[in-house]
């Protein structure tokens, strides 16, 4: 039995070969690197949903070459220390990056648990699907995530699109979220870079609908980039990459080095 429910009817689905199958006859069929696409077209938009693949490759090197390992350990700590059960989402999963990093973490810990993930790129899930062979993955929207209601005993979203609604719907009842946001001085030096008047980042209150605060971690740290590879890399991860015209776009090609603070923020809630 498959942690997804059909995304037509509701109804749990089973997987047989490569199909993935409810009780009414809804049908979808699984891919060669093992994902499955939950997304119907009446959940996406006009425009171009998810990261396309060059954005994808881009945010995968920059990952694997642990700039945010800080980051990254700290959350599979936060993973270890709070896990209640045996599901985790992963909401927003990208290109499996913390996903697998979860994953290792709880075989080190000897701690089972099933890991699933969803992200409305289908770039981004077809490469955590080859990262991460033991995770259940699929392309769906986090506004219409295709798991049942309180079936998931953590669900964890990195820097992707907060729906409170969803995520208290598919939570257990004292089921856990662990967030991660930018902080007020990420990347500093890099809209330094590329914008004549730079705004600090606006950390909202951390109070959310139907969760309790229970753990908060601020992450800091300087990161050295030597190459202009991986500049164009981190720039292509932020909201910048739409939002700057060409001037600043070729501000940012001669650089050639920078160093950047990486600012975050840890938040461990429990739904009520």
């Amino acid at each position: 039995m498959s942690v997804f429910i059909c995304p037509v009817c509701g109804e749990k689905l089973e997987i047989t070969g490569n199909t993935y199958l409810c009780s009414k006859g809804h049908s979808f069929d699984r891919a060669k690197s093992g994902y499955v696409n939950l997304l119907l077209s009446k959940h996406i938009g006009k425009t171009v949903h998810g990261d396309n693949k060059l954005m994808v490759q881009a945010r995968r090197s920059f990952l694997d070459k642990g700039y945010y390992a800080p980051l990254c350990d700290a959350l599979c700590e936060a993973v270890i220390k709070n896990i209640n059960g045996q599901t985790i989402l992963d909401a927003g999963c990208g290109e499996g990056y913390y996903t697998s990093a979860i994953i290792g973490k709880l075989e080190a810990e000897n701690k089972a648990a099933q890991v699933c993930g969803i992200d409305i790129s289908k770039a981004a899930v077809e490469y955590s699907a080859k990262r991460c062979k033991s995770a259940e993955l699929a392309v769906a929207s986090v506004f219409h995530i295709p798991v049942a209601e309180s079936s998931c005993d953590m669900l964890v979203t990195l820097f992707a699109p907060y729906c409170g609604e969803e995520f208290l719907r598919v939570l257990k009842k004292d089921g856990v979220m662990i967030m991660a946001i930018p902080s007020a001085d990420h990347l500093w030096e890099l809209k330094k870079a590329i914008y004549d008047t730079p705004y600090k980042n606006e950390v909202k209150p951390y109070e959310l609908e139907g969760f309790g605060l229970i753990e908060k971690k601020h992450i800091k740290y300087d990161m050295e980039l030597d190459s202009q590879e991986d500049i164009d890399a981190l720039f292509s991860m932020t909201p910048y990459y739409y939002r700057t015209g060409r001037e600043q776009q070729e501000r940012l090609a001669g650089l050639g080095q920078l160093t950047t603070t990486a600012d975050f923020e840890l938040l461990v809630y429990r739904k009520f």
